[in-house]
């Protein structure tokens, strides 16, 4: 009788696992617990009456790197190839994004002409930065924080400009307060190998290259793919995942959140409302305080790891205009900490996949799409707590800056608000050691249980499924099928 896998945590990290578990030549029994109602986490998407999507969650995958062909590869055999829309580099939503300060928005610098001369906001030329990180010694401490670790190589205004904006974009989270190892590993590696960050990026890093493309992954590289969305908003890539598992045996439940987790004469037993399951291992795809409320006492040296990783609420405001233009075309921007806490940036959706506007309501008057991002480690002492905000109080906020930022003043034709709570984690300094004392005591009590999904090694939906395929295929004893 083959062993069973239970699976905690039905988002795109869980849902990852199971395909690759079911893909095996022997698969195991599988058993994937969801505690909402739906599965697909924060891969969340809307279509109104008019076509329009609008996603509540990523809106975009990268297609690079290993993990990024990997994903693609995933993409393919689910039969999702003709629904990718491409965002080319050369493409405006590649190419240009923005920063809101002092009122204005202004273009990060690009090309020489950022490099040689004085591009506002900076008030030097970004070549003397580049400079002082080429003349800057490499860094001895175990870790540092990633606003820490910009002013040492790159100075102040990079550090409070750019990289604070790249922090809240990327995780919303406070630069001074995130680890610069854990959330840019391959800046705090590029220092180490090389003594400088640019020369560490810009030279070769020695070992194999990730093997040969195909499909996608091929096409991807030659189309110089710079990001990519699905036809059906995101959400459609965890329901073709669904799919593909459900008829090759996998049991998916929803509406049974995993409450305690013990082991009992070699096996887990996982109670859920109004049931009692057993298993031979666990892969939990839940975020890690979640984890630690349903551990046993005598676990509790794992579990006060785990309460160790915080996340932070992030507030999605998604708008739709009818017949407004833009006074910029790009990807969005952000807005630095110093600019408004509370307000961490805006997506301009139209202009990276405009095929997601949808018909207009009135012919003539073309759609446009913004999502607002509000909060993040600022949460809190900006609007209070996530779970009591009024969405009316977000909608005038994500509104007013909208009209501030962009001159859209008219009313829009949709708004949805949602306050994702605690969604994504926070990489914070000493992060990689808790990584490591974690695995350590796993290691020590023997007991199999895999960690994966965005509170571990990174956030992004590659990383996510990444770390799914790895911890099956250690399961497994041999890395999964391609």
């Amino acid at each position: 009788m083959p062993p069973t896998v239970a699976v905690v945590g039905g988002g795109i990290s869980g849902l990852a696992a199971c395909y690759h578990l079911v893909r095996a030549p022997r698969p195991p029994k599988v058993l994937l617990l969801e505690a909402s109602g739906r599965f697909g986490g924060w891969l969340q998407s809307t279509r109104s009456p008019e076509g329009a999507v609008f996603e509540h969650g990523p809106r975009g995958i990268r297609p690079a790197g290993p993990a990024g062909a990997q994903t693609l590869h995933m993409v393919s055999e689910l039969g999702l190839a003709g629904d990718i829309l491409a965002v080319p580099r050369e493409h405006p939503a590649a190419r240009n994004r923005f920063l809101y300060l002092g009122g204005a928005l202004h273009p990060l610098p690009s090309g020489l002409r950022g490099l040689v001369r004085a591009v506002p906001p900076f008030s030097r030329a970004l070549l003397w930065s580049a400079l002082r990180d080429l003349l800057t010694p490499a860094g001895t401490g175990p870790d540092e924080s990633a606003h820490g670790f910009a002013q040492r190589r790159f100075g102040p205004e990079v550090a409070e400009l750019a990289v604070d904006s790249l922090c809240r974009g990327v995780f919303a989270g406070d630069s001074r307060a995130l680890s610069v190892r854990s959330c840019f590993p391959a800046l705090f590696q590029a220092e180490r190998q090389r003594g400088s960050v640019l020369l560490g990026l810009a030279l070769p890093h020695g070992g194999g290259g990730a093997g040969p493309e195909a499909g996608l992954a091929r096409r991807a590289r030659a189309e110089r793919w710079s990001q990519w969305s699905l036809r059906g908003g995101m959400e459609s890539l965890a329901r073709a995942l669904v799919a593909f598992v459900s008829p090759r045996g996998a049991e998916l439940r929803c509406h049974s959140p995993l409450t305690h987790l013990c082991r009992r004469r070699g096996r887990w037993q996982l109670t859920v409302p109004g049931a009692t399951l057993t298993a031979d291992h666990v892969v939990s795809a839940l975020p890690a305080s979640a984890l630690a409320r349903a551990l046993p006492p005598e676990a509790e040296p794992l579990a006060r790891e785990l309460r160790a990783i915080p996340a932070a609420s992030v507030a999605v405001v998604n708008l739709q205009y009818e017949g407004a233009a833009l006074p910029v075309t790009g990807f969005g921007h952000l807005v630095p900490s110093s600019e408004d806490p509370a307000l961490l940036g805006i997506v301009y959706d139209s202009v990276a996949f405009p095929e997601h506007d949808g018909t207009p309501a009135t012919p003539g008057r073309a759609p446009l799409r913004l999502t607002v991002m509000l909060g993040g480690a600022w949460f809190q002492q900006s609007f209070g707590d996530p779970a009591r905000v009024a969405p009316e109080l977000l909608l005038r906020r994500a509104r007013a800056a909208v009209s501030d930022h962009l001159g859209l003043a008219g009313t829009p034709r949709n708004a949805i608000v949602r306050v994702q709570q605690d969604c994504i984690p926070q990489y914070t300094l000493g992060h990689w050691q808790r990584l490591e004392r974690i695995q350590r005591f796993l290691k020590e009590q023997e007991l199999p249980l895999s960690l994966i999904g965005a509170s571990y090694s990174g956030v992004s939906v590659n990383d996510c499924i990444a770390s799914a395929r790895a911890a099956v295929g250690r399961i497994l004893g041999s890395p999964p099928e391609p």
